[in-house]
């Protein structure tokens, strides 16, 4: 079981070894029968995440901040402030970057860093491949799932990326984003082997956007250690790029889900995906074209 993680760099086409954050912890959580019989315990209520999230939030947790700043791929040279300006953990960990640190691409952008995971032509009822198990949009959405065949694009966060997310197109809503309340599980690849029900299972908080291609959603949702989803944006239109929100101390994901076809989403994402491999993204980073574009009125 203890098998490396491995993940496509993008501007390489390398395979990658992931470096995991509470490598130990997650393999007693999720792969000795003890740690199964604690989920209740551990992921079954906010109330152990959020007591770790008041714990990052506290000035004693500046000094794990240099633990995660070591971890390779967190690049703490991106950070807008020196490591020594962080008031806590989650300070650092919410933290913004320098301008220019993650320019914005043509077309559909990544509204998130993480590792990306494509699944084309999946329908409101029909299971679909989800890490290793078969899930239904209409679970993800919590029964309320349009009709209809979708693309979905899910970028899948580890505590060394950057934790803030943003919007990967021009585009405008009219509706409140809609909470899901749920469990709070990791969302590592070490859990979802053990618990491949994450996406529909966890909190989810569920936006709707209109661009000029037509509707689509963002899932933004929660996992182990996140005490808190933030929504940051105000009003109704956004720009591509502007920031949507953050998560707290954890690893999240965020979920893209667009009509089927509609967009037409980077070949190399779509050969590592057909292959069993996430590809590691930069928030801002192209991901699809728009070969059917409105003309007005989005």
């Amino acid at each position: 079981m203890n098998r490396p993680i491995e993940y496509i760099e993008r501007t390489t086409g390398r395979k990658v070894v992931e470096s995991v954050m509470g490598d130990g912890a997650l393999r007693f959580a999720y792969e000795t029968l003890l740690g199964r019989t604690l989920w209740p315990v551990l992921f079954g209520s906010r109330v152990l995440s959020a007591c770790l999230g008041r714990r990052y939030d506290s000035p004693k947790s500046r000094k794990d901040i240099a633990a995660l700043a070591a971890i390779p791929g967190c690049r703490p040279d991106e950070a807008e402030k020196p490591l020594s300006d962080y008031a806590s953990f989650n300070a650092f960990f919410t933290r913004r970057l320098k301008p220019g640190a993650r320019p914005v691409g043509e077309g559909l952008v990544s509204p998130a860093d993480g590792r990306l995971m494509l699944y084309l032509g999946a329908d409101a009822d029909r299971p679909f491949p989800l890490k290793g198990a078969k899930r239904t949009l209409r679970s993800v959405f919590d029964g309320a799932a349009p009709s209809g065949r979708y693309d979905i694009a899910v970028v899948r966060l580890a505590p060394v990326d950057y934790h803030r997310f943003h919007f990967p197109v021009d585009c405008r809503t009219t509706d409140a984003v809609r909470i899901v309340p749920g469990k709070y599980h990791s969302v590592n690849p070490i859990a979802l082997v053990r618990y491949p029900d994450v996406y529909a299972d966890n909190e989810r908080q569920i936006f709707k956007g209109r661009a000029e291609f037509g509707d689509f959603w963002l899932v933004d949702v929660g996992a182990f250690g996140v005490g808190t989803i933030v929504q940051t944006f105000t009003g109704e239109r956004f720009e591509q790029g502007a920031e949507k929100g953050y998560f707290k101390f954890g690893g999240s994901t965020v979920i893209f889900i667009v009509p089927a076809g509609v967009l037409e989403f980077d070949a190399d994402l779509v050969a590592t995906s057909a292959a069993g491999f996430e590809t590691q993204v930069r928030c801002g980073e192209r991901i699809a074209g728009f070969p059917l574009r409105a003309t007005q009125g989005f």
